[in-house]
């Protein structure tokens, strides 16, 4: 199976497990990805500059109508709802909260499992809420993996429970083990590691 994207949805302890993430994510790794992490509306983008720094990726806010391209990390601006098209490239609505969220993970999620059917994984991580459950419950219907953060290595153990509960996953896991499943799911050159 060659999947195309990677979908991400975080929340309360986000910061903390995306940059674990994104310090070991290997430079040869390709496929797309794709995150709503919960922020205020009133964020700016300082906090993707210092995910930026430690990433051997290139991380940064999606576009309107940005078409989507491999080895690229996308990231909902604030106050964003964030969706893919069909043709895979990025559109931004101001559409009410979803979950008392803008960006929602559900909306992400659930027009990525249109655009992308079998060929998504979606990756459930720490919140506090229950943002992310229908959308992978949407993935796992449209033929996409489901990875969820095994809750008791997760900061806040909320999100994932609820999507465990909704759903049987492919894989619960902690984070550690999530990005050695990416690398090899994905076949990528594994490239070089960054010292954590």
């Amino acid at each position: 199976m060659q999947y195309e994207a990677i979908v991400i949805g975080v929340s309360a302890g986000g910061m903390n497990a995306l940059k674990f993430i994104f310090s070991v994510l290997p430079s040869g790794f390709s496929i797309p990805i794709i995150i709503v992490q919960h922020v205020s509306a009133l964020s700016d983008n300082d906090w993707i500059k210092l995910l930026n720094d430690k990433s051997n990726l290139t991380i940064k806010e999606a576009d309107e109508k940005e078409k989507i391209e491999t080895g690229n990390v996308y990231i909902a601006p604030a106050n964003y709802h964030l969706m893919i098209e069909n043709d895979k490239t990025f559109s931004l609505t101001i559409d009410e909260y979803v979950n008392f969220a803008r960006p929602s993970i559900d909306v992400l999620f659930e027009s990525a499992a249109e655009a992308y059917k079998n060929k998504l994984i979606g990756i459930v991580l720490t919140g506090a809420n229950n943002d992310g459950t229908k959308g992978i419950k949407r993935i796992k219907e449209c033929g996409g993996l489901a990875i969820i953060q095994d809750p008791k290595t997760a900061e806040s153990s909320t999100m994932p429970a609820s999507a465990i509960a909704a759903i049987q996953p492919d894989y619960i896991l902690s984070l550690e083990k999530i990005v050695q499943l990416l690398v090899k799911l994905t076949q990528t050159n594994p490239g070089s590691y960054r010292d954590k």
